[in-house]
């Protein structure tokens, strides 16, 4: 059964570790994803961004594909189905579809308009049990086709956020999404405090978590951050096994161009990226 992010984000803040949220584009992802989770005794967040719910052929199909295989595979962990960054009519599709958490991504429009929205969104979750989402100051870096640079938000906003009552915040704290530049900064670990000395108990969210290194992953997690959202580096390490695979031309041998078989590399690739976050994030028999 799904469950909202809600409660394991709250026993997360109050641990100290944080839970991953890692996006699913397909059927393998999903897969690796449960699975390593119930191998590690983790609670795990499967993220779905709008581009991906559109190519798994939109959200009641991926919402049946993970409720199957949780029966299916005996997952007894913790599991949240979230949308990443979505749009308010996204959110409200979700709602329908039977996703447990959302995340209504308001950055981009004035303060006043992202409160009034998110308000709403707060009344309709409430109804039906989920958990919602909501940022301040948009991440940089490639989201869905719009690129940022990773601006901090202010930790005022982030309180009149907070405050109606969302069960989780995501504060841009100089962190982008994909691979980083070679003159990144990193993260602002200022802004971070502040925005958590404004907010208190509400469980912090940082999105990019591809190519932050482990101490600053580290110290985020002790000043409040719970939940951290991971995407590109199961990409690429998916990628990277897959062509591995196709160079040494096993797809040529036997039957190696059976997709059961051309996957299996880029499967186990992300269960080895999976297995290795939920160690580092501390939430390896949290569940």
């Amino acid at each position: 059964m799904l469950v909202s992010a809600k409660e394991m984000l709250q026993k997360a803040k109050a641990g100290h570790y944080a839970v991953g949220q890692f996006n699913i584009n397909n059927l393998e992802w999903t897969k690796a994803i449960l699975l390593t989770a119930q191998e590690l005794s983790s609670p795990v967040i499967l993220g779905v961004s709008e581009g991906a719910g559109k190519y798994m052929a939109g959200y009641k199909t991926v919402v049946g594909m993970v409720k199957g295989m949780m029966e299916e595979q005996k997952i007894t962990v913790p599991v949240a189905l979230h949308l990443d960054h979505g749009s308010y009519e996204g959110c409200l599709k979700c709602v329908e579809a039977g996703f447990s958490s959302i995340m209504f991504d308001g950055s981009h429009y004035p303060i006043d308009e992202n409160v009034a929205k998110t308000k709403e969104l707060v009344k309709i979750v409430a109804e039906h049990g989920m958990s919602l989402e909501a940022e301040v100051g948009s991440i940089g870096g490639e989201e869905d086709g719009v690129i940022g640079m990773g601006e901090c938000a202010d930790p005022d906003e982030c309180k009149r956020i907070a405050d109606l009552g969302v069960d989780m915040l995501a504060a841009g704290i100089g962190n982008i999404h994909g691979p980083y530049p070679a003159n990144w900064q990193g993260l602002s670990f200022e802004t971070l405090a502040a925005v958590q000395e404004k907010t208190g108990e509400m469980p912090l969210v940082l999105h990019g978590g591809t190519g932050i290194p482990e101490d600053m992953i580290k110290k985020a997690i002790d000043l409040g951050v719970s939940k951290i959202n991971v995407n590109t580096e199961c990409q690429l390490s998916f990628a990277a096994a897959t062509r591995k695979y196709i160079e040494e031309g096993k797809d040529k041998i036997g039957k190696g161009y059976d997709p059961r078989k051309l996957l299996a590399p880029g499967f186990e690739a992300i269960k080895a990226t999976v297995k290795e976050k939920m160690e580092l994030f501390g939430s390896v028999g949290k569940a």
